[in-house]
């Protein structure tokens, strides 16, 4: 602790002060940090290229150097998009056996209620020499289906939306982990000093949208604030706050920060208090950005053939194909990871013209983003991620043979799929059972997905973890999480 005067003259509130921040947060920070930078001055590889996080090495090679995640909020119909089951047709109105729902489970807005087989509204056909079936509803997607890999046993143990995203997202289903994304801030930073390693970007829907999406999502919990995503905006200020009041000159804002930052310094050096480290962090980064996010956003410099491929929609800032083209156009700058969010995947009533509205309006730009990377030559190491928290389950909510049905969620079996970043394409991974309903063979958890992800990064999710009041907290959790190395290339 730091007290130019010396201890004698420290007052006992101020070393109160100092102890309660060195063992509530700048503990994890300080011992944090020099944990990982043991395990990066063991690593086989060294400095990690670009890397301004705390895991100064990686623990293995990398495969990909940054991450791409379309989340699609809500819940996307597998039965619907990617997990064909004909024999549906059959059981059409007929109760779920008692065999196959084992007693799981119900969400309220169905427990207690018939549970009638509803077939896919949709159809399927196999794509590419993979042979993976994808429905009508997303041709472009699966027109790349060679690109990709499907997972269609995702399993999670959430059963409602807000928990579940957050489990999804952060592990865990309370409030107050570290995103995904965070996660990856903290531990590698980015390759581009001038934009954060974390942004996320919100779909502008055409009709507004009455399902939530919490800060906390991309929040950095227990994790200084400085690894907290950055939410970009389709609005003249992308970033709140950051442009300069008028008649406000630039070398006057750069003074103004200098001497801000002296006294923030010697604050930080009283209290050892983190967040005011990520207070000098963030006008220093912000000062950058009002450079660097105007130019991001200036897409005066893409082709036509660019908006085409995207498809019309790529032109109306905000939409999810706008924000594929500035996903891509982040991962062109060294940002480590990008989040994307669609949400009003929930079909508990009229799935048919719900759906296919997501679809439409998901569809190509998803393809057009993998499509893109690999001729930019970015996607051998992009890893992309398409999925949401769950899916939907077999049985019609409201009448199964009418427009107006749906479906409810359904957390025991769903699907997402992957790309690019030593993720081995043109495959299809685990099975489900005939009505969609069990995973039947290569369970993938949650946390199975989180370990895969870290792996590809370079990281070993067992090893790398944050100390918070006295835990070593890790992506992972506690329990017991595999690589799934059957689907990596």
């Amino acid at each position: 602790m730091n007290n130019p005067q010396g201890a004698e003259h420290q007052s006992l509130s101020e070393l109160d002060e100092t102890r309660r921040y060195f063992l509530g947060r700048g503990a994890g920070v300080g011992l944090g940090a020099m944990a990982l930078n043991v395990l990066g001055s063991e690593s086989k590889n060294g400095q990690a290229e670009g890397a301004t996080g705390k895991l100064a090495g990686t623990d293995f090679a990398p495969k990909a150097k940054r991450i791409i995640f379309l989340t699609q909020s809500g819940g996307p119909s597998q039965i619907e998009l990617y997990d064909e089951k004909p024999g549906l047709l059959k059981m059409a109105g007929k109760e779920l056996p008692a065999s196959v729902r084992n007693g799981q489970r119900l969400t309220a807005m169905t427990a207690g209620k018939d549970q009638l087989v509803m077939p896919a509204h949709s159809k399927f056909r196999r794509h590419g020499e993979s042979g993976a079936t994808v429905s009508n509803w997303l041709p472009h997607i699966g027109a790349i289906a060679d690109e990709l890999c499907f997972v269609k046993s995702m399993t999670t143990d959430q059963i409602n939306h807000a928990p579940a995203m957050t489990r999804f997202l952060t592990g865990h289903h309370l409030i107050g982990r570290p995103s995904i994304g965070s996660w990856f801030s903290y531990g590698l930073g980015s390759s581009n000093r001038d934009l954060p390693d974390f942004l996320v970007l919100l779909s502008k829907m055409k009709r507004g949208s009455d399902q939530p999406l919490y800060d906390h999502y991309w929040g950095s919990g227990f994790l200084p604030s400085v690894y907290q995503g950055v939410k970009l905006r389709s609005a003249k200020d992308p970033v709140l706050y950051l442009r300069d009041p008028d008649g406000l000159p630039r070398h006057l804002r750069r003074n103004m920060l200098d001497g801000l930052g002296q006294m923030n310094q010697l604050r930080f050096e009283q209290t050892h208090d983190p967040e005011i480290e990520t207070r000098i962090q963030q006008y220093e980064m912000a000062y950058r950005m009002q450079a660097s996010v105007p130019e991001l956003t200036d897409v005066s410099d893409e082709t036509e053939s660019t908006f085409e491929l995207y498809g019309p929609d790529s032109r109306r800032p905000g939409s999810y194909a706008a924000n594929c083209v500035l996903a891509r156009r982040l991962a062109e700058r060294g940002v480590r990871f990008i989040q994307l969010f669609h949400p009003d995947w929930d079909h508990h009533s009229r799935l048919k013209s719900w759906c296919t509205a997501r679809c439409r309006d998901t569809d190509q730009a998803s393809a057009a983003l993998v499509r893109d990377l690999k001729q930019r030559g970015l996607l051998e190491d992009t890893l992309v991620i398409w999925g949401g928290e769950f899916g939907r389950g077999v049985a019609g909510q409201g009448k199964w043979d009418s427009p107006e049905g749906g479906r409810d969620h359904h957390p025991r079996c769903y699907t997402v799929w992957m790309a690019g970043g030593g993720i081995k394409s043109g495959t299809t991974y685990g099975a489900t059972d005939d009505f969609s309903y069990n995973v039947a063979e290569n369970p993938v958890h949650v946390r199975d997905l989180h370990a895969t992800v870290m792996h590809l990064m370079g990281i070993n999710h067992e090893q790398f973890s944050y100390r918070f009041q006295g835990l070593d907290f890790r992506l992972t959790g506690v329990e017991e999480a595999r690589i799934v190395r059957d689907i990596l290339a």
